[in-house]
């Protein structure tokens, strides 16, 4: 049930008896961190946009190129800042979240966030845990490392 296996019906991609499941599964886990997690992409994403003057593509289209290449070869690149800090900052968001995966995940959309609860509060094995923690901190710190050397911040602290 719910809005959209009816709106999937409605529009004939589903069968009224074959609907699809979104809970308790990996499917529905991705679709609800997407809808939590969307505005914290689209922000960053449309601050850096805001600041490119539209001259620019105006240029690019008076010089000869196709909307699509202006696009791609104008736009786009200046907009790597800001869809770039709009991924570090969603993936972080989403690697460490707890709560949403448990609750609409059930046992198959699990996060490395649930393993590391579970380890340290129901296993007992508080060894895995840091060893998963480290694992999650070296995978955030080389992403943001590698964000840095993408976007070039020279007046922040890098990795050497």
């Amino acid at each position: 049930q719910g809005v959209i296996n009816d709106i999937l019906v409605w529009f004939g991609l589903v069968a009224d008896d074959n609907r699809l499941s979104m809970i308790y599964n990996a499917t529905g886990t991705v679709i609800t961190m997407t809808h939590i997690l969307l505005p914290f992409m689209i922000l960053p994403l449309y601050s850096v946009m805001k600041t490119i003057p539209p001259s620019y593509m105006r240029a690019a289209r008076s010089l000869g190129a196709t909307p699509f290449t202006a696009f791609f070869r104008v736009y786009l690149p200046q907009s790597v800042p800001g869809i770039s800090a709009g991924a570090i900052l969603v993936f972080i968001l989403a690697i460490g979240y707890y709560i949403t995966p448990a609750l609409v995940g059930g046992q198959s959309g699990q996060f490395i966030g649930n393993m590391i609860a579970y380890h340290m509060q129901g296993s007992l094995n508080w060894g895995l845990a840091a060893a998963l923690g480290v694992m999650l901190l070296v995978l955030v710190m080389g992403i943001y490392a590698l964000y840095s050397r993408l976007v070039g911040n020279n007046n922040q602290m890098t990795l050497r």
